[in-house]
């Protein structure tokens, strides 16, 4: 299950029906949780320390595959991987985007089909292309 939050969706609505114009983010950020955040982008915990950063993946048409018959699915084009964990990252339960690699505003996350343990000396944790799907609907 995925969700836009409610800044992406203010972002969208005051572009589409106000004054305000919203710029293209430079970077779309991949991150990973251990605590899903709220829809105000509240109470999350993002994975830290232990060769942890974000991935930039976009925006480009190449880096995202389009929604099909309208269902509002965007998905990874191509494999999405992070570093090699060096320390234990934890309970990995979801992913989102940002536009920034460090703070910014989270524009929408993901709970994972499967939750994964990742701890230190394991294979880079990865998004094989197409399963990473952010729907907007």
């Amino acid at each position: 299950m995925s969700a836009a939050t409610n800044a992406l969706e203010e972002l969208i609505g005051n572009h589409l029906l106000r004054t305000s114009s919203w710029p293209k983010p430079t970077g779309i950020y991949v991150a990973l949780f251990t605590t899903l955040p709220a829809e105000d982008g509240s109470g999350g915990v993002e994975v830290s320390g232990g060769n942890y950063a974000r991935v930039q993946n976009g925006p480009a048409d190449v880096d995202w595959d389009p929604p099909v018959s309208g269902n509002g699915e965007f998905s990874n084009a191509a494999a999405v991987v992070f570093a090699s964990p060096v320390a234990n990252w934890g309970n990995v339960i979801g992913a989102g985007i940002y536009d920034a690699s460090t703070g910014g505003v989270l524009l929408a996350c993901a709970t994972l089909d499967t939750a994964r343990n990742i701890v230190a000396g394991d294979p880079a944790p990865n998004f094989p292309a197409g399963s990473l799907k952010f729907i907007f609907s």
